[in-house]
């Protein structure tokens, strides 16, 4: 089966390495994946981006336009806000294109307008990474007008200015008349396209993102610690997003207050945060905090999750998280809260420990529950578990046989 793939990035961001993953997965399944995007950064000739310095120019303006255009809105939401309004040629391009499925991943940063988006005829399979398809122009919120619908009436206090998101609401609504076949990494994700007031009535799976579990093994601590330069002996906890500390979804400050509340429970403990750099102030947490920045090469990450006894994911609000991901390949526990897309990355007790939403205490108490299995057993049960459950759910080869089941049903549905 041929199989257009597109997405705005391929490497850069999580929603971009998670769309390259699946494929390559589709790829090595034999099924001929074309990637298309807008910025190609992997160096990989099945990825098609733009040549040339004014395609790429164009790329950047569109970009910018659609950021400047965002700005119209006064909002306290912090996450990011894609108008989509900018029209394109991409609907064109994949309609006179041999192939038989277009796999949508994330398309923003105006590399296609909503109305583009609708103008597709071939089957499509949507691949959903944050809550944009389904919301107004924010990629995540926690307000309830993705249900009821975008209204005047309900338009939250936060808000001032032009509603940018109702307006980009009723544009979808307009320009979405035949229903996609939808895939969500998380069944939260799911859940929320199934009570969402745009996409109540579309076919919706479940289908995690893919990881390449061949490449992505474990590496044994004492020598991922040592080409590291991390200490042998002391638990690590690992943390890692792009912002890090400074992105409030991310759940820093909650981490921050569950490591305190171990201070005299764990005799030792250090914490490595990787997506950043070290902030100008120390971050007095009662452990010693080791920043080692970007990570750009997987062998560098294989080492780090490697070293690391657990991997914490305090996030507030995530989908299927790439670090749950990969630090399940190289077989390291994830602790997480038991709220949003992170139940579909951790089986509570075997694989990591699932705490009480937005509870510290609690994930306090998931942190020092893995250091105990590594102290009881040297962690190795739940080091096999993780690694297992990879092998099982997230290998190349299981995802896209139900990617595949999914193409076929589009295309079913398509007619």
């Amino acid at each position: 089966m041929r199989v257009a793939v597109v997405s705005a990035t391929d490497i850069t961001g999580g929603a971009g390495r998670a769309s390259y993953r699946i494929h390559h997965a589709l790829r090595q399944a034999g099924h001929g994946a074309t990637m298309h995007v807008t910025r190609a950064s992997a160096g990989d000739w099945t990825v098609e981006g733009p040549k040339g310095y004014l395609p790429q120019a164009l790329v950047w303006g569109r970009h910018a336009a659609g950021a400047a255009l965002a700005k119209v809105l006064n909002t306290d939401n912090p996450v990011l806000h894609s108008p989509a309004v900018l029209p394109s040629s991409w609907p064109g391009r994949l309609n006179r294109d041999d192939c038989e499925v277009v796999n949508l991943h994330w398309v923003n940063a105006e590399m296609m307008s909503v109305e583009d988006i609708g103008r597709i005829r071939k089957p499509v399979v949507w691949t959903l990474h944050d809550m944009w398809a389904f919301c107004g122009a924010e990629h995540y919120t926690t307000d309830e007008r993705w249900r009821t619908g975008y209204l005047v009436s309900n338009r939250p206090s936060y808000e001032r200015g032009l509603d940018l998101n109702r307006w980009v609401w009723r544009r979808k609504q307009r320009a979405w008349r035949r229903r996609f076949q939808i895939v969500t990494p998380s069944q939260w994700l799911a859940d929320c396209v199934r009570d969402s007031g745009l996409m109540h009535d579309w076919p919706v799976t479940v289908i995690p993102n893919a990881i390449d579990t061949d490449a992505w093994q474990p590496v044994e601590v004492g020598l991922a610690r040592r080409l590291l330069g991390l200490p042998i002996d002391v638990p690590i906890a690992l943390f890692g997003a792009i912002g890090g500390s400074r992105d409030s979804r991310k759940g820093f400050d909650l981490l921050e207050k569950a490591l305190r509340a171990l201070v005299g429970r764990v005799p030792e403990l250090m914490l490595a945060v990787f997506g950043q750099l070290a902030p100008r102030d120390d971050l007095k947490l009662g452990f010693p905090v080791r920043f080692l920045g970007h990570l750009h090469d997987d062998i560098s990450l294989r080492l780090l999750y490697s070293a690391a006894d657990l991997l914490v994911i305090p996030s507030r609000q995530d989908n299927l998280p790439n670090t749950g991901v990969e630090a399940l390949a190289c077989g390291t526990p994830v602790v997480a809260f038991n709220a949003c897309g992170l139940p579909s990355v951790v089986d509570h007790r075997r694989t990591g420990y699932l705490a009480e939403a937005f509870e510290p205490d609690d994930l306090a108490a998931g942190v020092e529950w893995v250091l105990a299995q590594r102290e009881a057993s040297g962690g190795g049960p739940l080091r096999s578990a993780a690694r297992q459950d990879a092998v099982d759910r997230l290998s190349y080869p299981v995802v896209a046989t139900r990617y595949l089941a999914a193409f076929r049903q589009a295309m079913d549905f398509h007619g």
